[in-house]
């Protein structure tokens, strides 16, 4: 009699703890893709010095953005600069679908920025990555980040100081072009440019 409840009893157990695992949520951090293809095409830079990446929240010099990534004491504050976008305005450059990667036809833009901010040495650059409306707001600006980086690897490879250069993404929340058809996503998938000027 005793070894029979004490079977049930480990019998109810087993089934308890079954029921418990195979009923656990997922973690909430985890998100699903849509609308995209899965996985990605490219791996981003590398090779970069760490640490300078603005954001669009306000923060104070050397504070840590939530994510990683110090602050630029001098580019990462709009305090010290105002933002001359028109003098960059005609090197923005576009991508391909769900790909960080600069196109060789988009370099020449990305070589006229490079040559600009040799030419003018008390500027600091922000580069502005962008996405179109397709996939998921998280996905879009984890690819804005990448695009806007790439971008940035291939200004400091050129011989830019890297403390002159911070990136922001803005996924899909600052379009161009307002149709939801190819022509519009492809004016929206793209880098722009805008010089710091100190103030």
């Amino acid at each position: 009699m005793k070894v029979s409840k004490l079977t049930y009893l480990l019998v109810i157990a087993l089934v308890i703890t079954f029921a418990a695992t195979g009923c656990r949520k997922r973690p909430s951090n985890v998100t699903e893709i849509q609308g995209s293809k899965a996985g990605v095409r490219d791996s981003g830079p590398t090779g970069l010095p760490p640490g300078r990446i603005a954001s669009q929240e306000q923060f104070p010099s050397g504070e840590q953005k939530p994510g990683g990534g110090e602050q630029s004491p001098k580019w990462g504050n709009p305090d010290n600069y105002t933002e001359d976008r028109p003098a960059l305005a005609a090197h923005t450059i576009r991508f391909d679908f769900d790909s960080a990667v600069v196109k060789s036809s988009e370099k020449s833009n990305v070589e006229a920025v490079a040559a600009y901010m040799k030419a003018n040495p008390k500027v600091g650059l922000r580069v502005e990555g962008n996405c179109d409306e397709r996939g998921t707001e998280e996905y879009n600006r984890s690819l804005g980040e990448r695009r806007a980086l790439a971008a940035r690897e291939l200004i400091v490879a050129s011989g830019v100081e890297a403390d002159r250069v911070v990136t922001v993404s803005f996924g899909k929340d600052k379009p161009e072009a307002s149709g939801h058809d190819e022509a519009a996503w492809s004016i929206n998938r793209r880098d722009v440019f805008v010089v710091l000027v100190p103030k």
